[in-house]
């Protein structure tokens, strides 16, 4: 799977404006429903969030990955936003979070979700993709670098 295959131009997002990891979630649940009529933004918050309880989803490198599963969510879809402002996600490496690749599957769909997991881990891993998402200055920037092949 790659990321081109979850990921489309409405779904990406860059410089975020948020000063917590609940108002980046927050923000980030509006921006998805937004732009999708069967997301409903509050349920979309309230999962992600209890998922943030149950482990918190900062990757390290700069990264965390938002994710849940949903009843009325009919496929993988991804959504990328860098952050105007690094914030703590309490990541594993103690680092500040710069980008966000929140992740929606579908509820029955629990191998799909740790494929897609594991291949985002994957990809953010390597300083190249990393520093070519932070060099984004717009949404499409941002939205080429992360299906670019490298």
């Amino acid at each position: 799977m790659k990321i081109a295959s979850i990921l489309s131009p409405a779904r990406t997002m860059c410089r975020l404006p948020a000063s917590s990891k609940k108002r980046a979630i927050e923000l980030a649940a509006a921006f998805i429903a937004e732009n999708d009529d069967r997301i409903e933004e509050n349920e979309l918050y309230r999962l992600l969030i209890a998922r943030e309880k149950i482990s918190p989803t900062g990757l390290g490198f700069g990264i965390a990955i938002p994710h849940c599963r949903m009843a009325n969510c009919t496929g993988i879809m991804g959504t990328l936003i860098t952050l105007e402002q690094p914030i703590d996600f309490e990541a594993m490496d103690d680092q500040l979070v710069t980008t966000l690749f929140v992740l929606i599957v579908p509820e029955k769909e629990m191998n799909a979700h740790l494929e897609v997991l594991a291949m985002l881990v994957e990809k953010f891993q390597t300083s190249v993709f990393r520093d070519k998402l932070l060099a984004a200055e717009s949404a499409n920037e941002l939205y080429l670098a992360a299906i670019a092949e490298t």
